[in-house]
């Protein structure tokens, strides 16, 4: 393992704020979410409601970008030094 000298070790305090702004991110994104679908199944039920459920469409296609979202804001964002010899050991 290479050691990292002062100045290009991450900065703790840094990270750990970029974390939270990430996670504060992604549960405003998870109220609209739950706010905008809500309310187009609310328009649904009040003017459709045996009818076809279109609302599955946004619900559906914007639940994906939510679960991509959260895969971006909850996996580790930094890399590593295991990782990285795993991967080189692998490639031989």
């Amino acid at each position: 393992m290479t050691e990292q000298t002062p100045e290009e070790r991450p900065d703790p305090r840094a990270e750990a704020l970029a974390r939270l702004k990430k996670r504060r991110d992604f549960y405003q994104h998870v109220l609209v979410y739950v706010l905008m679908n809500g309310f187009l199944v609310l328009i649904w039920w009040l003017v459709l409601a045996p009818g076809f459920f279109w609302p599955a469409f946004p619900l559906g296609f914007w639940g994906v970008g939510l679960a991509l979202h959260a895969w971006d804001t909850f996996t580790p964002a930094r890399i590593s030094e295991e990782r990285i010899r795993r991967e080189m050991n692998r490639r031989r």
